[in-house]
């Protein structure tokens, strides 16, 4: 999922608490929070989960988008840090659920949270989010999501068939019994009209 959008709408939506919102790669205990002014808001991809294909003749997978939004408080005065805590996780909870942040996505849902130690004078809470949508388009006149897809548009169109019948019944005693014997017992030709 493209994060923009999901930033803008924290940072538009949580300007009560007023709080600096940062895009992350990588939020390990081990990194150096220290640069950051808190209270911070962390936005991190995380990674997509994909469902089995739903479908028998072509690939169409939901995918589940997740990411994580990690709030950075000051925490040497612990007390007033979980309160704190308490209301920053309310306002993006209010910022973040319910927001589609595309089109083709479903609207974000929270996943769960937890607290990370990162040392006495900080603390670090981890809010997991998911959006899902389908990867595999719905009709044919969309543009292909997978190789299935871009191989199927790559065919030439579909304009008639004709159908040529061999019956087994009745065989032929000269030749391999039961089965066709080669002759053609009926022919048709059906063409389709765009």
């Amino acid at each position: 999922m493209k994060i923009t959008p999901v930033y803008t709408q924290v940072a538009t939506q949580c300007v009560g608490l007023a709080v600096r919102v940062v895009i992350g790669i990588d939020l390990t205990p081990q990194n150096p929070f220290a640069v950051l002014d808190t209270p911070a808001v962390l936005i991190v991809p995380l990674a997509d989960l994909s469902s089995r294909s739903t479908a028998e003749n072509n690939s169409a997978s939901i995918i589940r988008d997740r990411f994580e939004v990690a709030l950075l408080l000051d925490a040497t005065h612990p007390q007033q840090a979980l309160d704190q805590l308490h209301d920053l996780r309310a306002e993006v909870w209010r910022a973040l659920v319910g927001f589609k942040p595309g089109a083709e996505y479903s609207p974000i849902q929270y996943e769960g949270g937890e607290l990370v130690p990162v040392g006495n004078e900080r603390l670090l809470y981890r809010l997991r989010f998911f959006a899902e949508f389908q990867l595999g388009r719905n009709r044919s006149g969309q543009p292909a999501e997978t190789w299935h897809e871009r191989e199927l548009d790559g065919l030439p169109s579909f304009t008639g068939v004709t159908v040529r019948v061999d019956a087994i019944d009745p065989a032929d005693p000269n030749l391999k019994s039961p089965g066709p014997d080669g002759r053609l017992e009926l022919t048709f030709s059906g063409e389709l009209k765009q």
